[in-house]
């Protein structure tokens, strides 16, 4: 009987890949630390989740008041229609849509804005919001 080098060595090889494959990928991982532990992944969770509230409440606010309504009315939109509309934007339209409803309110009570374009900025933005769901 003779030793073949090639032949162990397809045998090792084979050994090796066998090793390589059933043995769990995430073994040598057991005692490293997560990047990100379980709390500050909740926290996270529910910052950004009160934060969409937050944005989700201040345009329903906006929309809600009686101006908004009659802006609404007079452009021939359904007031429920752009309600509904405006809680299936994502958390960062929403968040720019709020942006625009804070600084749209603070223009009107600082005076740098009338009615009339009060009533332009609210029906710009419901038509915004009636888009962007129609395209999803």
């Amino acid at each position: 009987m003779h030793f073949d080098l090639k032949q162990s060595s397809r045998v090792a090889v084979a050994f090796l890949l066998t090793a390589i494959f059933a043995l769990p990928q995430n073994l040598g991982a057991e005692g490293a630390t997560h990047v990100v532990s379980p709390s500050e992944l909740q926290q996270a969770v529910i910052k950004a989740s009160t934060t969409r509230q937050h944005n989700l409440d201040e345009v329903q606010q906006f929309f809600s008041s009686e101006k908004a309504q009659t802006a609404l009315k007079s452009a021939h939109m359904n007031p429920e229609q752009i309600k509904n509309a405006v809680s299936t934007l994502d958390d960062n339209e929403l968040a720019q849509l709020a942006s625009r409803t804070r600084k749209a309110q603070a223009d009107l009570a600082a005076g740098r804005l009338s009615n009339r374009d009060l009533i332009i900025i609210i029906v710009a933005v419901a038509v915004v919001i009636l888009i962007i769901v129609a395209v999803r």
